[in-house]
């Protein structure tokens, strides 16, 4: 059986979906915190609920003592760990929050992997840790000077793992995925934001110039890859990327043509935390894994459009940070 945290998560609930669709045995857990619109994330578990193999358990990887007693009440073969706190920006406000869970947390976690002797930990990671590194990222650069709170609490997730696969032979796959997107997306990310705005006629926040460029993956593609995962490695980090950067002019244009619409497009000072670009470096994800993407940007966009479109009445109205 197979642990699954942050399961009414963005990237969780779609790893989810995946399990159930292939039949596998999973207790899938979540605090439901507000970090952003808890409206989604019940939307998305509504959704899991639906399949009556679905167990779900409301919980917080900050709280050991409560994790212990799901740990001695199923054998579980491996951990897939996407319970986090994201969002580079809101980290500068409350780095202690990031810290709690995507630190603390994945300490619990992996003490108790020891302790029940799982032999199979997953830990979700993100592109910010490489900062402004050289393009393509490779999983082989230092990484080692991150820019945010957010980045500098999943880089230390990072190397604590690593420290449980050297001293008690955890295997370990760490995933730093790059600017996942799709349907039921996070409404603090650009793309989910973009056409809200567009689509409602309301004004479009845009910092800088627009120039910069984000490697865009499709969230099916993402999950699809931390089921991969699962396989012994050792110890390894991953780039899951969609290898083709696209800048966020050209998605606003996209966009714009998609939903039919022109963007009113409001020019602000770029964020100190924000990177010219980003480009996953792959070729990892493909020795390794048999892993690369399968969904076209565009066509990524045109599903996330639908969905909008499809559940508009109460999405237009959900708190965007």
């Amino acid at each position: 059986m197979k642990l699954l945290t942050g399961c009414a998560g963005f990237i969780g609930s779609c790893v989810a979906q995946l399990l159930l669709d292939e039949g596998d045995e999973f207790i899938g857990i979540d605090n439901l915190n507000p970090a952003y619109d808890v409206r989604l994330k019940e939307w998305r578990l509504a959704q899991l609920k639906k399949d009556k193999r679905f167990s779900f358990a409301q919980l917080d990887i900050t709280n050991q003592a409560k994790l212990r007693e799901l740990f001695q009440k199923h054998d579980f073969e491996s951990v897939i760990n996407l319970a986090a706190r994201a969002g580079v920006r809101q980290s500068i406000e409350n780095p202690w929050t990031y810290f709690d869970t995507n630190v603390t947390g994945t300490l619990n976690l992996v003490e108790l992997c020891k302790e029940f002797n799982v032999a199979k930990f997953v830990l979700a990671s993100t592109s910010s840790i490489y900062g402004e590194s050289e393009r393509p990222f490779s999983e082989s650069q230092p990484a080692s000077q991150p820019l945010s709170p957010y980045a500098a609490s999943k880089k230390a997730a990072e190397v604590l793992c690593h420290s449980y696969h050297y001293l008690h032979g955890l295997d370990v796959t760490v995933l730093r995925y790059f600017t996942v997107f799709g349907p039921a997306g996070r409404p603090d990310m650009s793309i989910f934001r973009f056409i809200r705005w567009i689509a409602e006629g309301e004004p479009l926040q845009l910092y800088g110039d627009g120039l910069q460029e984000r490697d865009f993956t499709y969230v099916e593609d993402i999950a699809r890859g931390t089921l991969l995962a699962l396989k012994p490695v050792g110890y390894e980090i991953i780039n899951l990327g969609g290898d083709h950067p696209a800048s966020l002019k050209g998605i606003i244009t996209s966009l714009e043509d998609l939903l039919c619409k022109k963007a009113k497009i409001i020019h602000l000072d770029p964020h100190p935390t924000d990177v010219s670009a980003t480009w996953a470096d792959i070729s990892k994800a493909k020795s390794l894994l048999g892993w690369e993407p399968q969904i076209p940007l565009d066509e990524g966009l045109k599903r996330t459009v639908e969905w909008y479109f499809k559940n508009a009445q109460w999405a237009k109205e959900l708190r965007l940070a």
